[in-house]
């Protein structure tokens, strides 16, 4: 088998390769092999896609001299005035940076960039990037905002700009954003429990509001039935509620018995998926390691 079909195998095996730095990790390793191999002369999709992915998982591991090697391969093909080559370069350049100040460098060339381009999508979104990785919140959501005046469908802006606006304590805000994403991606349960988290999070005391979290860690193990977040966030809420007396019929017709059933379904589908995740049973493994010990204290703390 060719190193070109064994990486692109690894990629279909694991769709998620940046996901972690191990997983970062046994991707870039193919990086200098896939170099000096014949394979990496081909002039396919694939062959690229390979060069591209590659070069993140470089950067990722800090094999600084595979991805300089990767990211002139892409200027020589595609030159370097492709959107997407800028943003790789881009993204190489915030790697090498030391400090802020090279940083702050890196973020001025984005927005000369822009001033020649403003349809520069890809480019926007590093500026983006960037700003959040400085800090610079306040700004970051001003861009996100102008992003979203032309491009308004665009699900991982809207979810960016939820999570800057929760981080600052703009909760109605984000609440807002995330049904947003909800409009664009109605299957997607992880922004279902990132609501329900939400909501609890900007008002634990209201009555309202914890009825609205239930309503969507609901639907999202609904759409995800093994989804720990899910499970966890409905069982904390639950709780919540059962502790505090406060009762939601009215709202949503869960009267006292319906929160008590949702409370002890929810802390079963826990026990099962902490006790077969700490196992290693085949299918359970790709759980959060911090997630499933806080979903095992959960439980314990309500028994």
């Amino acid at each position: 088998m060719s190193l070109l079909k064994q990486i692109l195998d690894h990629l279909q095996k694991h769709p998620q390769p940046l996901k972690t730095p191990a997983s970062s990790f046994q991707l870039a390793r193919f990086a200098p092999a896939f170099l000096q191999s014949s394979d990496s002369h081909k002039d396919t999709q694939e062959t690229w896609l390979v060069y591209e992915q590659l070069l993140l998982a470089c950067l990722c591991v800090e094999d600084d001299v595979s991805a300089s090697k990767l990211l002139h391969t892409l200027e020589q093909r595609f030159g370097s005035q492709r959107s997407r080559i800028q943003a790789l370069k881009g993204l190489y350049d915030e790697a090498q940076a030391t400090d802020d100040r090279e940083l702050v460098e890196v973020l001025r060339w984005y927005e000369k960039l822009l001033q020649e381009d403003p349809t520069n999508l890809a480019i926007e979104k590093r500026r983006i990037a960037l700003l959040t990785s400085l800090n610079r919140r306040t700004d970051a959501i001003a861009a996100l905002v102008n992003l979203l005046s032309h491009s308004p469908t665009d699900a991982e802006a809207w979810a960016q700009l939820a999570e800057l606006y929760r981080q600052q304590g703009l909760y109605q805000q984000s609440i807002y954003s995330l049904e947003e994403v909800i409009l664009i991606t109605p299957n997607a349960y992880n922004i279902f429990a990132r609501l329900g988290e939400t909501y609890y999070i900007a008002s634990p005391n209201d009555p309202e509001q914890l009825a609205d979290a239930v309503r969507h860690f609901c639907r999202a193990v609904e759409l995800c039935e093994w989804y720990l977040r899910g499970w966890y966030g409905l069982r904390l809420v639950t709780g919540r509620i059962l502790k505090e007396g406060q009762g939601m019929k009215g709202k949503e017709g869960l009267d006292r018995a319906k929160t008590e059933r949702l409370y002890h379904v929810a802390g079963e589908r826990l026990k099962t998926i902490v006790r077969r995740a700490k196992k290693g049973d085949k299918g359970w493994t790709g759980f959060d390691k911090g997630e499933v010990l806080a979903a095992e204290q959960l439980v314990k703390e309500g028994e």
